[in-house]
């Protein structure tokens, strides 16, 4: 499978960005996906992940409660809609495809990676 994310850009300290993660070569409603993102000289961290058979959705803790992970079956792409944005969300976000749900926190169980879009939040 092949990911696009898009939708990243600069905006200010409280404002929203939605992200968007397009798939081709297999279709995402049989795919358990998650964004991950990796500011400068830190490890790529997970953010949020949404299993596709019974739409659980997991959060980080950092943002639980402005963040939004979601999916578009139908047009085969899943988002993650960011409010609230704070300057330590600044990074590329990275969207992924695993088939293994219980480590969905964790990166080296994805299989699948889209290319990165930079966010930026200035302050």
């Amino acid at each position: 499978v092949q990911l696009q994310a898009s939708g990243g850009g600069v905006v200010q300290a409280g404002g929203s960005l939605r992200l968007s993660c397009a798939a081709s070569g297999r279709s995402l409603s049989s795919v358990d996906m998650g964004w991950f993102r990796q500011a400068p000289g830190k490890e790529r961290e997970f953010v949020a992940a949404t299993e596709w058979s019974r739409g659980t959705t997991l959060y980080a803790n950092s943002v639980q409660g402005r963040f939004t992970i979601s999916r578009d079956n139908a047009k085969n792409t899943v988002y993650l809609h960011m409010n609230r944005l704070k300057p330590e969300d600044t990074a590329v976000y990275f969207c992924g495809a695993t088939d293994r749900w219980r480590f969905a926190k964790f990166s080296s169980k994805y299989d699948y990676w889209g290319q990165g879009t930079l966010v930026t939040v200035s302050s």
